[in-house]
């Protein structure tokens, strides 16, 4: 039950320790799996941290030397552990510690198999999906690279990438590859690498080792923190049988560290070779380009028309003067049938012209208004007439 307690009424600090440790006291005896980190063998009590890998979360652990010795194989730093304990509250530090009880080594077998379980958990994640891995670049400008210091890895991608591409540029962090302090190092090597903007892919190279040894890049966290990056990952670690789970979540697995320094860079040999390659059968193509253009210029100079330019001409000039003196008869025979048409045209007006009529004798009779006179009834003694002959007029009266 809740301690009663106010501010005019504070609890003493013995009280609120002493509720502390009951509490803690009640939670009995539990198993517990983690890691062994600062390891204290003293005479009488061994004093470790059991460290939990995933969540970076330790605690402080007691066993008597019985205990300890007990241990087959016996404790190292890094080792897998599942302690049986009971959780103790120490009242004048205010600490809490686990009293070991029993301490058993995880052996491989279940190590792999909790390697399995966690494979399944990061693939159905998507962990492992082709379609999310990135592209190598063909010439990155920086190579960063996480490995041991001084270490054959480290010896290996450096001297097999400069081989290959000298002007290379490396961006190299030191870290421990094996032992409790490997995932957390390798973790902040390649999260600082991925904020590095020259930086263009990351390689993680180790030699190979036993199954404990390559446990770290195992490792839940690790593998999450390569997923996460933004620039490619190169996972090169042991040799070409190890596969731990850093290999999957990889953009790019290397099954060697020498294989990793052969493929973050091309090979200068092979690309100047392709260059030349490519500038020789460039240089055949655009002769042959240039022949195939001068074998027509000159099929196209050799024909008539191209040799002799006036050969077109002089072929086209007497069409010509023909079409013209046809034309011109053409013309002739036209105007005669118009000018003889008109003729007859002109006839045929003269004949029907009134003025024609007049000359043959006729005349014609107009009144005082101008109008033909064509019946006597129609004009009255006395009225003036106005005759018109071939060649004037005559004025009259009607009597």
């Amino acid at each position: 039950m809740a301690l009663e307690n106010s501010a005019e009424a504070p609890l003493p600090v013995r009280t609120v320790a002493r509720s502390i440790a009951e509490w803690v006291g009640r939670l009995g005896r539990v198993w517990v799996e983690g890691q062994v980190t600062q390891l204290n063998n003293r005479p009488g009590t061994v004093f470790l941290t059991l460290r939990d890998p995933v969540a970076d979360v330790s605690l402080s652990v007691t066993c008597s030397r019985s205990v300890y010795d007990g241990v087959v194989p016996a404790l190292t730093e890094g080792s897998r552990v599942v302690i049986h304990a009971q959780p103790v509250v120490h009242l004048l530090r205010g600490s809490l510690q686990l009293q070991a009880l029993d301490i058993r080594p995880v052996g491989v077998g279940e190590l792999l198999a909790r390697l399995e379980r966690l494979k399944g958990v990061l693939r159905a994640e998507g962990l492992f999906d082709a379609d999310r891995k990135k592209p190598l670049p063909f010439l990155p400008r920086t190579v960063g690279l996480v490995t041991g210091r001084a270490s054959a890895a480290e010896r290996d991608v450096l001297e097999n990438a400069r081989r290959r591409w000298p002007a290379v540029r490396f961006d190299v962090r030191s870290v421990a590859v094996q032992g409790h302090l490997a995932v957390e190092q390798c973790i902040a090597a390649i999260a600082a690498l991925d904020r590095e903007p020259d930086v263009d892919v990351i390689v993680i190279a180790r030699g190979g080792g036993s199954v404990e040894d390559l446990l770290p890049f195992s490792d839940e966290a690790l593998c999450r923190a390569v997923a996460a990056c933004r620039t490619p990952v190169v996972s090169a670690i042991g040799h070409e049988p190890d596969s731990p789970l850093l290999d999957a979540v990889a953009d790019v697995r290397c099954s060697t560290p020498t294989d990793a320094g052969k493929r973050v860079v091309p090979d200068y040999a092979e690309e100047v070779t392709r260059i030349v390659q490519l500038r020789n059968r460039a240089r055949r193509v655009a002769i042959a380009v240039v022949q195939r253009e001068l074998t027509r210029l000159d099929a196209m100079r050799s024909r008539p028309v191209l040799a002799d330019p006036g050969t077109l001409i002089s072929a086209r000039f007497d069409d010509v003067l023909g079409l013209r003196d046809r034309s011109r008869r053409c013309m002739g025979a036209a105007l005669d049938r118009a000018g003889h048409d008109l003729q007859h045209t002109r006839a045929r007006v003269l004949a029907l012209s009134p003025k024609s009529t007049l000359e043959r004798g006729y005349a014609v009779v107009q009144d005082a208004t101008g109008g033909i006179v064509r019946d006597p009834a129609d004009v009255r003694a006395g009225d003036p007439l106005r005759i018109r002959v071939a060649n004037g007029e005559l004025e009259a009266t009607v009597h």
